[in-house]
């Protein structure tokens, strides 16, 4: 497996939807226009790819200086357990310095695999959800 990572290459909605639905991501991956603005409006992605096949993705909103919100780490199902998932954190990391925070909410079934990359649970959050 030969993955090469990029932070200038922003995947397509169709690329983005396949990686999505095969990692279990619950996003509005019917929605083709949807995902497509969410990758328009955001301004750092780390993508992991083999070949030309996106495997995995870390996308973010961030003011590289003082906080950065990962909204969106996905791997493909049988790409995980490869360290991609890390590498991606650790680029996306890199990218926005040590002088900004980095900052993700989880899905449930993931709460056990972000300590083991070495991030700190915080329970000082309030949400205001999503209608749809």
């Amino acid at each position: 497996m030969n993955i090469t990572y990029s932070t200038t290459i922003k995947p397509t909605a169709q690329q983005v939807i396949s990686l999505y639905e095969s990692a279990g991501l619950n996003r509005p991956t019917k929605d083709e226009a949807r995902i497509q603005k969410m990758y328009d409006n955001s301004n750092l992605f780390v993508t992991a790819w083999d070949g030309d096949l996106l495997v995995g993705v870390a996308r973010s909103l961030t003011d590289f200086c003082y906080c950065c919100y990962l909204s969106d780490l996905a791997i493909r199902e049988e790409y995980k357990k490869a360290g991609i998932g890390k590498k991606l954190v650790n680029l996306t990391r890199e990218a926005i310095t040590e002088e900004s925070m980095l900052l993700l909410l989880s899905a449930p079934l993931a709460m056990e695999y972000y300590p083991k990359i070495g991030m700190t649970e915080v329970k000082n959050g309030f949400i205001i959800p999503r209608n749809q």
